[in-house]
């Protein structure tokens, strides 16, 4: 809805225009599409997003405009088609019936490749800018572990109706179902949505990868009771926006300022509302040829929407080859090859990531994918590709099901090692597809280390006996050359372009032994910055955590925990990927004596994903401390005495109080002195030089709020 043409765009004022896109749309009540309004509660919650989101669209709007002028806004000179999967999530599953979610499928279809019957009755003024799209769609042939499935998923719910502004419908813990594969497949989630609203969808980039997708009112399928609206026109609309468009009206409450992102269809002041006929005009398109409320972005009645534009298809096929081309080499739409014997082994659940000890248990998911029932199997594990340990495992496991199966003992020893687990023979005979017998489970097994254990990322990564786990498989840590404290080279992990918010990632020490000392530390370098300011409404930072576990990982005790303004050491909101000047870095130091009689301890940095900004560690230390015996007898030690002139004042346990030391020859006069500042005593260990002085016997003096201590020292 630009008014020039868009090779003449500049950028920087699209920044602009497309932040009035996400202000507070139009009221409520109009509303039959809720993608807007969502969009802009993602933002309110994680304004970093908001930022980040109108820079990729003004990138986006650059790459729409090469491929127009290279005359590819047409339909693609090959077919794509997408893999979709309808979750019907409904207390009354009566209600939706499988042949409406075909005839929906017919429906978009026929839309995105311009082959409906209405598009016909495009008036002729609008006939020259009628875009057909590349892009169909198939139900789903196979689930994402490779079971035979109709694409049409059922679920029952306690849910009478679902509200678009919290998601809940992608959620199974909240009644609702979990998404597919978002790589893989569409997610069409169909259910009953409450205050009239009739679907919503995802842009792509614009936040968890898990909610991915479009949500339906089941009101609006072919044959629904959505009267004006039940033509199946409200998926094509909202897997519109999936693929990048806007409301074709710019969501700027009729100021005719809006735009969305599309030269060739006209400036528009507000949605359509009910059927219309002829030509009609508004306040932003006065004259002829007027609106298009024949535009499938347009809120008119499903019986008048006919039509994308050449450039709507444009910018789908752009958003489809930029943010969604994995969806091509998904083979959620190919129909599986369902062999009778076929028994695989889905996963290894144990042993841990880490060992403490080098025997263990092998635990494995057992999946029968063959027709049979699955009555007899062998089963053998290896280390490292060594000795095998079979396993004869004999039981009823029907088609599509899995069992748990505990194989026997193994031992291993220190190193890091691959377990592999393969099936074979099952039912006697042999397996008719081989490509799923076999999971491989990468673990680790080390004694534990003496202290100190530094690390400062110059070696390997991880280094020897440390670790990373990475639960979602996305952003974690790595090192990098682009800053560190010390040396060439820190640990990083990219908050900047992390966008699952609350992902957790550990990067985990080797287990230290801390028996029998008298206290124990942990010390590292950290920088960090953030995107959004010290200032943050939504609350949503990352968190860098320091944790403590006595048991091999199993569980965990937080020491430190820091974020937003405590974590950062710049305090400016930094816009790009942070790297860190040099002066950008602060020591922190935790004590962890609490633990000493836990003995072996396990120290984990762990990052809360909060899309803000990278964080850096460095020079990490874990260390101990054994004092002097005779100081932990005495409390007040001078060493060595006698001495060449170097002394260590020390002091046991941690001096309160002290306040001053003065060091004295023999005939009384001061020949040194510390003054200490009130408060905390910053350490219990003081160093004096008396090399430039006299021989013979001197006197240390600490002055105490309530007492003075004294010994004597001989210098030769």
């Amino acid at each position: 809805m630009l008014k020039s043409n868009i090779d003449a765009i500049n950028l920087p004022k699209l920044v602009f225009v497309f932040s009035l896109l996400i202000m507070p749309f139009i009221s409520k009540a109009q509303d039959r599409c809720g993608t807007m309004d969502l969009l802009e509660q993602k933002f309110k919650l994680n304004p970093a997003l908001k930022q980040k989101f109108n820079a990729r669209e003004a990138s986006f709007q650059e790459m729409v405009r090469q491929r127009i002028a290279r005359r590819k806004s047409m339909k693609t000179g090959e077919l794509v088609t997408v893999p979709v999967v309808f979750h019907i999530v409904s207390n009354n599953q009566s209600t939706i019936t499988d042949a409406q979610i075909k005839a929906q499928l017919d429906t978009i279809n026929k839309d995105y490749a311009g082959l409906n019957a209405g598009s016909a009755r495009i008036p002729a003024y609008f006939k020259s800018l009628f875009g057909q799209s590349g892009i169909q769609f198939t139900l789903a042939q196979r689930t994402p572990n490779d079971e035979p499935t109709p694409g049409i998923i059922r679920y029952n719910t306690s849910q009478s109706s679902f509200n678009y502004q919290s998601d809940f419908v992608k959620h199974a813990a909240m009644g609702g179902a979990d998404a597919w594969d978002t790589d893989s497949y569409l997610n069409i989630w169909v259910c009953n949505l409450s205050n009239d609203i009739l679907g919503y969808a995802t842009f792509p980039n614009d936040g968890a990868e898990d909610e991915q997708g479009v949500v339906i009112s089941y009101r609006s399928l072919p044959g629904g009771s959505a009267t004006g609206y039940n033509a199946g026109k409200t998926l094509t609309h909202e897997i519109g926006h999936y693929f990048n468009l806007w409301h074709i009206w710019g969501d700027d409450n009729g100021s005719c300022n809006g735009t969305d992102g599309v030269s060739d269809t006209p400036n528009q002041s507000n949605n359509t509302t009910g059927t219309k006929t002829g030509m009609v005009t508004d306040n932003c398109s006065p004259v002829s040829p007027g609106i298009m409320y024949q535009n499938f972005m347009d809120y008119s009645a499903d019986v008048c929407l006919l039509m994308f534009t050449a450039e709507q298809v444009g910018r789908m096929e752009t958003a489809y080859s930029n943010y969604r081309s994995l969806l091509s080499a998904s083979k959620g739409g190919i129909p599986l090859d369902l062999k009778r014997k076929d028994a695989s082994v889905k996963q290894i659940t144990q042993p841990e990531q880490r060992l403490c000890g080098n025997s263990f248990t092998p635990v494995v998911l057992l999946r029968n994918r063959g027709s049979e029932t699955l009555t007899s199997l062998t089963i053998n594990a290896s280390i490292d590709n060594g000795k095998v340990t079979s396993y004869q495992w004999t039981g009823s496991l029907k088609s599509y099901a899995e069992l748990s199966v505990t194989l026997p003992s193994m031992t291993t020893s220190e190193g890091n090692h691959t377990l592999t687990v393969t099936s074979v023979i099952p039912n006697g005979a042999q397996d008719e597809d081989t490509t799923n017998d076999t999971e491989t489970f990468d673990f680790m097994y080390y004694l534990p280390s003496a202290p100190p254990v530094k690390e400062g990322f110059e070696g390997t990564f991880p280094a020897t006996a440390w670790d990373i786990v990475n639960p979602d498989g996305g952003q974690t840590w790595e090192t990098t050359t682009a800053a560190a404290k010390s040396g060439n080279v820190a640990a990083r992990i990219r908050n900047f372009d992390y966008l699952s918010l609350g992902q957790k990632d550990y990067l985990r020490s080797p287990t230290v032994n801390i028996a029998n000392v008298d206290s124990a530390f942990v010390s590292f370098q950290v920088a960090a910055a953030t995107y959004t300011g010290s200032v943050n409404s939504s609350g949503t930072w990352d968190t860098l955590q320091v944790l403590v576990s006595t048991d091999c990982g199993l569980s965990y005790t937080s020491i430190y925990k820091k974020w937003g303004p405590n974590l950062v050491t710049r305090t400016a909101a930094t816009r790009t990927a942070f790297t860190p000047a040099t002066g950008e870095w602060r020591k922190e130091e935790l004590d962890i004596s609490d633990f000493i009689s836990k003995g072996n301890v396990l120290v984990a940095f762990m990052n809360i994903n909060g899309n803000e900004n990278d964080i850096y560690l460095d020079d990490i230390n874990i260390r101990t401390v054994t004092l002097n015996p005779n100081l932990k007898e005495a409390g007040f030690l001078v060493t060595p005495n006698p001495t060449n002139g170097l002394i260590s004042v020390q002091f046991y346990p941690h001096p309160t109080g002290l306040r001053s030391i003065y060091i004295y020859n023999i005939s009384g006069q001061e020949v040194m002195k510390l003054m200490l500042p009130a408060g905390e005593v910053p350490t219990n260990i003081f160093e004096f030089n008396l090399q430039n002085y006299a021989a013979g016997m001197y006197i240390v003096k600490a002055v105490f709020d309530d007492k003075i201590l004294t010994k004597k020292i001989v210098k030769y």
